[in-house]
């Protein structure tokens, strides 16, 4: 398991790192929704992964530019990597969510849904893409294990 969700950390980073020089070449066709999800993206990931570390995290909502966005994204990679590489994917982690509620979940559970929610908002930033007359790139999983 460790090995896959390390692959699935990968693939998304190789993508995410292109969809932020496709939007660094084309800025002024990128809508503000496309950075805003972005940002999202990784202000989530970044959080999760200071839920199992026990660090400070940024705020959901935070808006970063494109080039903070890189490092971020390299930064979130490496902490999610380490923690594959240094902790038991079976230990639940209490966390408080941006509610004020409070819940348990395991190490793996936490991976798994980092991956998940790039998924779910890379099929609306390439939308958002697209509308602003981009080409928007094919991020397909099997499109990346082909080349990879």
């Amino acid at each position: 398991m460790k090995g896959f969700l390390k692959d699935l950390f990968n693939y998304h980073h190789h993508f995410n790192q292109l969809l932020i020089k496709q939007c660094l070449e084309n800025s002024a066709q990128v809508s503000v929704r496309a950075q805003e999800l972005l940002s999202h993206c990784f202000n989530a990931h970044q959080i999760w992964n200071a839920r199992i570390i026990g660090e400070t995290s940024l705020g959901v909502n935070d808006l970063h530019t494109f080039k903070v966005m890189t490092t971020l994204d390299e930064s979130n990679l490496n902490t999610s990597l380490r923690i594959l590489e240094t902790m038991d994917i079976n230990t639940e982690i209490v966390y408080t969510n941006s509610k004020g509620e409070q819940y348990t979940n395991t190490i793996k559970d936490i991976l798994f849904h980092i991956t998940n929610h790039f998924s779910h908002h890379k099929g609306q930033i390439i939308l958002e893409l697209k509308q602003g007359g981009i080409t928007p790139l094919v991020t397909d999983y099997i499109f990346y294990k082909r080349n990879n």
